[in-house]
């Protein structure tokens, strides 16, 4: 089956799938990407999702035309910050779109790393290599290979849903960061 002419964005949508969206909360990352000119970028991101555990896959789907986007083909590297529930103040700005905003912003790169590591903002980082990339719609899925996850510190994420922040109501003690830690018995 093609489907191909059906992943192409139509003049009038045939159904707004945004109020899906909302009531669909997420985790809150911000992806970044250094360009080939040594320029951070950054954007503000809640489609994100793990492909596959061995080899370790995730994807992230960005907006066509976005400097970020651009930043990331250009380089076929980016790193994924997964915000803490006290990093709002870091959505909104990598959303804005602002020009400053990593001027605004403690962060570092290292010489592995695959984007700008937001300090301040991020709880944990994956830092990924492109293995696969495709436009759908207005959007494109990138898919990276993770070659590092550096966790900064155990804190609640941010998520977002409803058209609104939020986090988890329970403290977090940190046990599900170990790495044998099982969320289910699959057996």
């Amino acid at each position: 089956m093609n489907t191909k002419d059906q992943l192409v964005p139509t003049e009038t949508p045939a159904v707004d799938m945004r109020p899906l969206m909302a009531s669909f909360p997420s985790g809150v990352t911000v992806t970044t990407a250094l360009h080939g000119d040594g320029r951070p970028w950054g954007m503000t991101c809640t489609s994100l999702c793990s492909v596959s555990l061995d080899p370790p896959i995730l994807l992230v789907c960005l907006r066509c035309g976005s400097p970020t986007l651009d930043a990331i083909a250009a380089t076929r590297a980016f790193a994924v910050n997964l915000l803490h529930d006290q990093a709002r103040v870091f959505a909104e700005l990598f959303a804005s779109g602002a020009a400053d905003r990593f001027e605004r912003v403690r962060w570092t790169v290292g010489p592995e790393a695959g984007g700008p590591h937001l300090l301040d903002a991020a709880h944990t980082i994956a830092d990924c290599e492109v293995v696969d990339d495709s436009v759908v719609g207005d959007h494109a899925v990138v898919m990276g290979r993770v070659r590092a996850v550096t966790r900064l510190r155990p804190q609640r994420p941010l998520l977002y849903g409803l058209r609104r922040y939020a986090t988890w109501p329970e403290l977090v003690d940190g046990s599900y960061l170990s790495s044998d830690a099982q969320a289910f018995d699959w057996s």
